[in-house]
């Protein structure tokens, strides 16, 4: 069967060239469907229990995605004629922002104090031409101390101030186009600030630009990155092949395998986004790994003296089975994601795994047909003595060395893995060349961290914020978070109400406290709402019953276990204070925070299924329980060393590295299947050990080579993205793919030394024996 297939390709080249494209040309037509989301969203399951929180508090509160504009005066603070008219017309002026429902800065809050009987509640600054010394003083000396202003909209030196808009995007599943139209308009409005003033440096943050950060920054990788991995392939096949021809094939496999693969995606109803932007990158290179294979056992046995036709089907008939084998177990380690927490990342490993497979059909389809009709110049040199050649006389001689050192140092490296944490800090996703982590950097040096939690708390009972018990619970649960390590403000409405208080009794400090009974906390909340202006009600902290009010916490820039534990010791006292009072934590932050350690227990199970699957399926494949036991060592110690290697470097494993392990691990076993199925190919045909190994170095250790070479240098380019979590894992990638070829070249021919010495010691014996004269 094998035979015949691969007689009808050599025999009828032309024909498997035009029905092979045409199959590609079709997939590729898919392509069309693919569209882009930028949003933090598509990180996350709709049944994911962080998700669901936050869901909930957005249809029971005002959605609280926003642009904050961070304004940093050049010289002195906000607190001057000039920039607190500049704040105020900005503050007018956003408004305008498309899809914005508030706008809260210094300049329009809500300040309330008493006239003999009645509340007053009013902007701090009303009008421009209200602006004067005594009204900058006044507005200076309330938002200083004002809970609701200072670390939040104002920082208590006055040097920088807040304008923050709330954005209402339309119920539907990809905003990625709002949020573009949000953010072009926010940055242009304030360019036209700069412009006009230069008095200020203006910065912008939020969850709003942190998805627009998503949406471009993952445009911008595929505009950059996919283009300079074909520029870098192109060169990298033309030097390490020698043949113009040879590399001129492999891209046109390469080039259909990218896009026969995106078009299946997009028949198949796919979507791009950050996550799955770099799936072009992870297709290409693993499509040169077969077709190197293939063009350089061709190139091997022409050497040898074979026709071309002669070496097409040597190489075919040396490679089809390990090159299946590979593609198999890499497809099989990228289909573990499919177990990944994060939808985001099951798209990537899904993608990926249809591409490996294309790439499959296409190297043993396309590029032998190619191979036959398409000239190569190859000089025969049936002793070729080359640079493998050696290192394999190099790696017999010392093996003795060898193998204690190089399993002492994976042993090194295995023991420093825990060192590793798992640690997801969703503002540092970007790297520091981007204008949002520069801005969001600024905003955490000069008032506040980006990052923050918002606490639903549910009393149970409709007008339930009117009980003075749940009011009570509502600012000692405020009080403690403000003094927590992670914490940078806190927005409460029982700050609001002691303020009512205060106000209704003559603005008198010692009021400066919840009202005592249900009535009066009606009471002042109606006179409130009645006197705010459209836009300023309490939506964003009661909702329609006010049964529920919302916290919000605004916290440091710290890490995922930072997160999580404050959400734990926040759960820990309501149980201890508030056991009636349900609350919920929800965020964007609070997301990021736990989808990586669930992720990476999801993880762990899938690898160990794709390790007992690949572990089986080269045993059948190899016909050897032995070589498929000795394989594992070399499968799983790169990865051991690669994460030990990591703990020096980072030592944090972020969403992105999680799933490196399960997606390298079939990249890992081609390397290692691709040696022992020579290695084993010259045992069966008598050879001993040393001379198999030889012949291993031979026949596929250049071929090893330049595909690890080509493989580092494509998942090294992902180190240049400005997305932390594609650099990441593109840098761990890299140095795993780096020490697995290390391994197969030193650790494996060393290890098969020792585990074949009785039988070649026996061999040897035999051949001592034949030679004795008698």
């Amino acid at each position: 069967m094998r035979k015949t297939w691969l007689n009808s390709i050599i025999r009828h080249p032309w024909m498997t060239i035009l029905m092979v494209v045409a199959i590609a040309v079709a997939a590729s037509y898919g392509g069309e469907n693919l569209y882009f989301r930028g949003d933090y969203k598509v990180f996350f399951d709709k049944d994911f229990p962080q998700l669901q929180a936050h869901e909930e508090m957005q249809r029971l509160f005002n959605k609280n995605d926003n642009v904050s504009i961070i304004v940093v005066p050049k010289e002195g603070t906000v607190f001057t004629e000039p920039m607190m008219a500049q704040i105020k017309e900005l503050t007018d002026e956003a408004w305008q922002t498309p899809f914005s429902s508030r706008v809260d800065s210094i300049t329009n809050y809500q300040h309330t104090w008493a006239d003999e009987d009645d509340l007053v509640v009013e902007d701090l600054i009303l009008e421009l031409d209200t602006i004067n010394p005594a009204s900058v003083q006044r507005t200076k000396e309330i938002s200083t101390v004002e809970p609701n202003l200072v670390n939040s909209l104002v920082s208590p030196d006055g040097k920088v101030a807040v304008v923050n808009i709330t954005i209402q995007l339309p119920d539907q599943e990809n905003n990625t186009d709002e949020v573009i139209q949000v953010t072009e308009f926010a940055k242009q409005l304030t360019n036209t600030f700069a412009e006009k003033y230069q008095s200020a440096d203006f910065y912008h943050t939020g969850v709003i630009l942190m998805n627009y950060s998503f949406a471009t920054e993952g445009q911008k990788d595929m505009s950059t990155l996919v283009p300079g991995m074909f520029l870098i392939i192109i060169f990298m096949l033309s030097l390490l092949l020698r043949s113009l021809t040879g590399m001129l094939m492999t891209m046109v496999v390469i080039f259909f395998t990218i896009t026969a693969t995106m078009g299946t995606g997009g028949w198949f109803g796919y979507f791009l986004s950050t996550g799955t932007i770099n799936v072009p990158i992870v297709v290409m290179t693993l499509a040169v790994a077969d077709c190197v294979h293939l063009v350089a056992s061709t190139q091997f046995a022409m050497r040898q003296g074979k026709s071309r036709r002669e070496a097409v089907e040597f190489a075919m008939d040396l490679n089809l089975m390990p090159v299946f084998i590979t593609s198999a177990t890499t497809a099989i380690g990228f289909l573990t994601l499919m177990f990944s927490e994060s939808p985001v990342l099951a798209d990537f490993g899904e993608m990926s795994a249809m591409g490996v497979m294309i790439a499959f059909f296409l190297s043993v389809t396309l590029l032998p047909a190619l191979m036959v009709v398409i000239p190569m110049r190859v000089k025969v040199a049936p002793e070729h003595h080359g640079g493998m050649e050696k290192l394999a006389d190099w790696v017999i001689k010392h093996n003795k060395i060898i193998l204690p050192v190089s399993s002492a140092v994976m042993l090194f490296f295995a023991c420093l893995v825990p060192l590793n944490e798992i640690n997801d800090e969703a503002t540092k996703y970007f790297d520091t060349s981007t204008e949002f982590r520069q801005s969001v950097d600024k905003q955490e040096e000069t008032i506040s961290g980006m990052s923050s939690i918002s606490w639903g708390l549910y009393s149970g009972e409709p007008q339930g914020i009117n009980n003075p018990e749940f009011t009570q619970v509502i600012s000692d649960f405020s009080d403690w978070l403000r003094i927590q390590p992670e914490t940078d403000h806190v927005a409460t409405i029982s700050d609001t109400l002691k303020r009512l208080n205060k106000s209704m009794n003559g603005d008198d400090e010692t009021f400066y406290r919840l009202p005592k009974e249900r009535e009066l906390t009606a009471q002042y909340l109606l006179m409130y709402e009645m006197s705010l202006p459209y836009g300023l009600d309490l939506t964003n902290q009661l909702n329609i019953d006010k049964s529920s009010t919302r916290i919000v916490s605004t916290l440091k820039n710290l890490g995922s276990k930072e997160y999580v534990a404050l959400e734990q010791r926040a759960m820990d006292w309501f149980a201890i204070n508030a056991p009636q009072i349900r609350m919920a934590a929800s965020s964007p932050t609070l997301m990021f925070a736990h989808i990586g350690e669930t992720n990476m227990d999801s993880m762990i199970i899938s690898m160990t299924a794709a390790m007992f699957l690949i572990s089986m399926l080269l045993i059948f494949a190899l016909r050897s329980f032995r070589l498929g036991m000795i394989s594992l060592i070399p499968n799983i110690g790169p990865a051991a060393v690669g994460f030990g290697i990591w703990a020096l470097i980072s030592g944090e494993i972020n969403l992105g590295l999680s799933i490196v392990v399960s997606m390298t691990l079939g990249i890992i076993v081609d390397d290692t299947v691709h040696f022992l199925s020579k290695y084993q190919r010259a045992r069966n045909d008598g050879q001993n050990t040393e001379q198999a190994i030889r012949y291993a170095f031979s026949s596929v250790g250049r071929a090893m080579a330049i595909t690890t070479l080509v493989l580092c240098t494509g998942f090294s380019l992902l180190t240049f993205s400005a997305f932390r979590m594609n650099a990441d894992m593109g840098m761990a990638t890299a140095i795993i793919i780096f020490v697995a070829l290390v391994v197969d070249f030193l650790f494996l021919p060393a290890f098969l030394l020792l585990a074949d010495k009785r039988e070649n010691d026996g061999m040897k014996g035999e051949t001592k024996l034949a030679n004795t004269k008698f």
